[in-house]
């Protein structure tokens, strides 16, 4: 059984009969689901595509000519194949599309029609091997029925991400994970011992498709770019996972003062097996995971209720983002598995109204540095009060631990996996408040002490300088993506940019570029200098290049 921490309240000025009448309202209603992040003009064709959070970081719309939505194997073989004969673009695309970058959107420069695939009917249960303790899966099944169905046959996943909405296909292509640097670590990749794989074929097969099924057991060398592979290699059809027997998990919040946590970090993720570490920097206090695994007969019934997933009051949601309070919510749901409700109460960042709105920097720093960048931080925070109260607010600074990768683009080292969300505002020409703080800690954690982005997560200067951080790793997983993609077709301008292909850069330059993450500013014009943010050096990490307020006061 897992179950998540209860992470600190912290409540506003709103009077208490405003709270009651909110607690109330949880009591008596479920959640309305998230909404189609596909949307059609015509049947399945004339197509647009979002994520969960209603918009990519460069805000532009993702055009699709049609959609499809293969049930099987076979009807997947086919839509691979059509689009190899009609030399279109392709990419998948997941149920919920949590991944914030331009992940699943197929358009290129070159004009190509651009058609998605998505896994959202390939989602059930495959084989189940009772005595290797191993289960296989479709690709499209989400994290929490992969975990009730192996629960259903008296088994568990070693380690998973800590959001149930993700797909098995979708976790694995971004290198997704838990928290642990015991053993084989967190990331659920390190737990795939077989895959298939549909991939194009420039010959057609004696059914006459032009697209075969790549079976690549747990041997097989091509696992390894498989794993993580970014949705450049084919579809996904099929998981198969080494899972383990059924367990519980023992779990206690400790909350310290943050003075001198820096020194414990890395002695606690060797002793802690599932902790983690939530930083309130603001608050000068920190949130330790002592996390353990129990026998399954041990006495208790976890849940979890990690208020950030939970239902949420959509009136009172857009309240708090205006307001900065944090809200109680009913523990027993989340905000994917329950009826629809008209809205009235839904997930936190559904774009369906004015609710959460973020950009999220998660960058794994090697064990070796994590102190001194949170030394840095401290240093941030000390020279500029309140700054961080904005990731306070959104639960702070989640530190969890990640080992050193068999995948070609996984982790390069025992790292631990920094993740930090933060206001967006709307209009992407409004600059933040205290916009140079964030900016010099995202450069400080990806330049100064040579983290590694998310591939999920981030915006776009996340992404700068892939090629030289992965070196040989990366030619070795571009080898076997032109054996198996030698066409291109489920490669994207993202892709490419991001991989260091075919000349294409993730920056994107232009005015008030940086205020979103697709460009370092080099110019005042890259800030919002109309609004008082000029480009300069950072306070700590100087060779940072930020858009800091400049105000008659500060000269």
């Amino acid at each position: 059984m897992r179950t998540a921490p209860s992470l600190p309240l912290q409540f506003s000025t709103l009077p208490a009969l405003f709270h009651l009448l909110m607690l109330h309202l949880l009591l008596v209603v479920q959640a309305s689901p998230p909404g189609p992040v596909v949307l059609c003009q015509s049947g399945n064709t004339n197509c647009t595509l979002t994520n969960a959070y209603g918009a990519f970081p460069d805000r532009s719309t993702c055009h699709v000519t049609a959609v499809s939505y293969p049930s099987t194997e076979e009807e997947l073989l086919r839509a691979v194949s059509d689009a190899a004969v009609k030399r279109h673009r392709v990419k998948v695309v997941t149920v919920y599309s949590h991944s914030i970058p331009k992940l699943s959107c197929p358009a290129g420069p070159d004009g190509r029609p651009g058609l998605l695939i998505s896994t959202q009917r390939l989602n059930r249960t495959v084989s189940t091997d009772a005595y290797g303790a191993r289960m296989t899966f479709e690709a499209g099944i989400t994290l929490r029925s992969l975990l009730d169905a192996a629960a259903a046959r008296g088994m568990a996943l070693p380690h998973s991400p800590y959001w149930e909405g993700v797909t098995l296909g979708g976790l694995l292509s971004t290198g997704s994970h838990g928290s642990s640097a015991v053993g084989k670590g967190s990331a659920v990749h390190e737990y795939v011992v077989g895959m298939r794989l549909v991939v194009p074929s420039a010959v057609p097969s004696a059914d006459g498709y032009y697209a075969k099924i790549v079976s690549l057991g747990e041997h097989h060398p091509d696992l390894l770019a498989a794993k993580v592979s970014l949705g450049v290699l084919g579809v996904i059809s099929q998981v198969t996972l080494q899972l383990e027997p059924m367990f519980k998990r023992s779990v206690t919040n400790r909350v310290v003062s943050d003075a001198t946590f820096e020194q414990s970090i890395s002695s606690f993720a060797a002793t802690t097996p599932y902790g983690d570490i939530i930083w309130y920097p603001s608050q000068a206090i920190v949130v330790y995971r002592d996390d353990f695994k129990l026998p399954v007969t041990a006495k208790g019934k976890g849940r979890n209720d990690f208020i950030g997933f939970r239902p949420q009051p959509t009136f009172f949601i857009a309240s708090a983002r205006a307001a900065g309070s944090c809200l109680r919510v009913n523990p027993e749901l989340t905000c994917l598995r329950s009826a629809e409700d008209g809205l009235v109460t839904a997930c936190g960042w559904d774009p369906r109204f004015e609710g959460l709105f973020y950009h999220q920097t998660a960058v794994s720093i090697p064990f070796a540095n994590i102190t001194d960048f949170v030394a840095d931080v401290k240093k941030l925070r000390d020279a500029n009060s309140g700054a961080l109260c904005g990731p306070d607010l959104y639960f702070g600074f989640l530190m969890r631990f990640v080992r050193n990768s068999t995948a070609y683009l996984g982790k390069t080292e025992d790292a631990v996996d920094v993740d930090i969300t933060y206001y967006r505002a709307r209009d992407p020409r409004q600059a933040r408040l205290h916009e140079e703080v964030l900016e010099e800690i995202e450069q400080m954690a990806l330049f100064k002490y040579r983290g590694l982005p998310h591939w999920g997560k981030n915006r776009n200067v996340g992404f700068i300088g892939m090629k030289d951080k992965l070196g040989a790793r990366l030619q070795k997983f571009l080898r076997v993506m032109r054996r198996y993609d030698g066409e291109g077709l489920f490669s994207s301008e993202w892709t490419d940019a991001v991989l260091g292909l075919r000349g294409k850069e993730v920056v994107v330059e232009g005015n008030g570029c940086a205020l979103e993450g697709l460009c370092i500013c080099s110019r005042d014009e890259h800030c919002a200098p109309e609004q008082g943010y000029y480009c300069g050096e950072g306070q700590v990490y100087r060779q940072a290049r930020v858009c800091r307020k400049i105000t008659e006061d500060s000269g």
